[in-house]
């Protein structure tokens, strides 16, 4: 039942050959022509990875394709939160809140290791439309319709946040409060890449760049669905019974090919986070509320600290951060910290810039004031049209209820399920997890944990991979080289690399390091072209093409 069971050994050393790595990904493009699947899905941002996964561990027939590389768009671009929208307590919109927070406790519960709880560090600043006293009342509202599954929130004097968060600007602020949600340790797109990797597990076929350019449904039902590889030009045949639109925020677009009516669309929001220098130490979201009234955030990020986000109306889905954009995210933060030298843009190491897809009905028109803007929720909508799912909106907190949903709405549609109660989601059993630990004990795995580390690296193994982590053991066993990490402030070892290599599809040098880790988050790009080590990592990702993919990676794009 479990996929995390299976301790695959980790290729060691430089034995991985150009077959090895590419073999997983053109084995999967070999059987999309070759089977008829139960169900296609479109778009392998978190909605398509957690509809394939709870399609698949139930036994469905799953084919997941993307058109660029999974968690490629919206996903890549998230707070890295998972909360459940006290903003949304501000238009009464308890019934959204509730199911937010249950999802989010779900989320925690069935992923402790990497959805961890985190303290909101909200300051009120001087004529703000709510008094602090009322605000204090919404954050115990929150918290019990949240289920009180948090800490309670404590109510903060500015003495108090001088004394725990002195770089916060109290001049121009009456206190604060701090409630709790939680937010994922490591990043959106791995956590998307984690569902990917189960479904596959459970016997998904599965490819990225692979675009569908035409569709059509013959006499029996049965849609053709002509796909091409993005990175040969090779056509591809896909034969599939029910097809799922996960496409966010490209879904209209799609669906417009499909020849598919549906009753919403999506209006899109541009969202802007910088990521810059550690700011603070501490552990916390520390939240303001921006020029124009909104939450604003400062978000730990391994070593870094990213702040944002903007949340203006885009016309686009494809876009990138303007200099007004920067300007409106570095001034918010500088306005609200005690730094010598305020921020500017040489400050930032990376940027992340992404469209969320806002779920409206069609009859409604494009929001009028901003308010009206920032006040649209990020609820999800799934319509079926025919045997066509179109998932509208939706958020990283609320996936499983997605998974859930679509899985509902596929069985009656006549889809059989062989597994219909298998577990689809989740970390491994703690028998797993206990032998790991002791594995690593064992090997006294926390002592080789590199010095420019911050936590010890057995602990982020398993963060990271659950059961395939014995494997990685195995490889270190093997090669104790394999735990040397190979790119300063990266916090990634050699053994996980190579099991990238063979595990994790990885086509672009951009693949690995934006989204199965988080490296080119952390690290700047310049100095990570003359880091010591990314050579190295390119041999073992790309083989023969590593030069090719590093010259591609640091073209500018036109």
């Amino acid at each position: 039942m479990w996929r995390h069971l299976r301790a695959e050994p980790a290729c060691s050393g430089r034995t991985c050959d150009r077959y090895a790595k590419m073999k997983l990904r053109e084995t999967h493009l070999v059987r999309l022509s070759q089977e008829v699947f139960d169900v296609c899905i479109l778009g392998g941002g978190i909605n398509g990875a957690v509809s394939a996964a709870s399609l698949a561990a139930r036994g469905v027939r799953v084919a997941l394709v993307d058109k660029g590389d999974f968690a490629g768009a919206t996903s890549q671009a998230s707070s890295n939160l998972a909360w459940g929208g006290i903003k949304y307590l501000e238009t009464f919109e308890l019934e959204l809140v509730r199911k937010l927070c249950r999802a989010r406790n779900r989320l925690s519960l069935a992923y402790p290791s990497t959805v961890e709880p985190i303290g909101f560090y909200m300051v009120r600043p001087k004529g703000f439309r709510h008094a602090r006293f009322l605000m204090w009342v919404g954050t115990w509202l929150y918290w019990f319709v949240g289920g009180c599954f948090t800490k309670a929130p404590r109510l903060l004097s500015n003495k108090r946040i001088e004394q725990e968060e002195p770089i916060i600007d109290t001049e121009c602020a009456t206190g604060g409060i701090e409630y709790f949600d939680a937010f994922l340790h490591d990043n959106d797109a791995r956590f998307v890449w984690n569902f990917v990797r189960g479904a596959l597990d459970w016997g998904a076929v599965a490819a990225n760049y692979v675009e569908v350019t035409r569709a059509a449904r013959d006499a029996s039902g049965v849609f053709h669905l002509a796909a091409r590889d993005n990175i040969s030009g090779r056509d591809i045949d896909v034969h599939a019974r029910v097809v799922v639109n996960a496409c966010g925020p490209f879904a209209d677009v799609v669906n417009a090919q499909l020849g598919i009516e549906t009753k919403h669309k999506h209006l899109l929001s541009k969202g802007v986070h910088l990521v810059v220098r550690q700011l603070t130490p501490s552990r916390r979201v520390l939240t303001f509320f921006a020029d124009d009234g909104r939450l604003f955030f400062m978000i730990p990020m391994g070593p870094r600290t990213c702040i944002g986000t903007t949340d203006t109306p885009s016309e686009t889905v494809e876009t990138e951060p303007t200099p007004e954009d920067r300007h409106l995210v570095l001034r918010n933060i500088n306005l609200r910290l005690k730094i010598q030298v305020p921020l500017t843009e040489r400050d930032i190491i990376a940027e992340r810039c992404g469209v969320r897809p806002l779920a409206v009905l069609k009859d409604k028109g494009q929001p009028g004031a901003v308010a009206d803007w920032a006040h649209l929720s990020r609820r999800h909508v799934i319509e079926c049209t025919g045997n066509v799912l179109t998932i509208f909106g939706g958020k990283i907190t609320d996936c499983l209820n997605v998974g859930e949903e679509v899985f509902a709405i596929v069985q009656r549609l006549g889809i059989a399920p062989p597994f219909p109660e298998a577990r689809w989601y989740g970390e491994p059993p703690p028998s797993v997890r206990d032998e790991f630990l002791r594995q690593a004990s064992l090997m006294k795995l926390d002592a080789m944990t590199p010095k420019a580390s911050s936590e010890s690296l057995s602990k982020r193994l398993w963060r990271r991979y659950g059961g395939e982590a014995i494997g990685l053991l195995e490889s270190i066993r093997e090669d104790p080289r394999n735990a040397e990490l190979l790119i300063e402030n990266a916090e990634y070892v050699r053994c996980e690399i190579e099991q990238a290599a063979r595990r994790e599809m990885v086509v672009k040098l951009e693949d690995f390091l934006r989204r199965r880790s988080k490296i080119a988050m952390v690290v700047s790009k310049e100095i990570l072209r003359n880091a010591e080590g990314l050579e190295e990592a390119c041999e073992i990702l790309f083989g023969e093409e590593a030069k090719a993919k590093l010259e591609e990676y640091f073209t500018p794009k036109v």
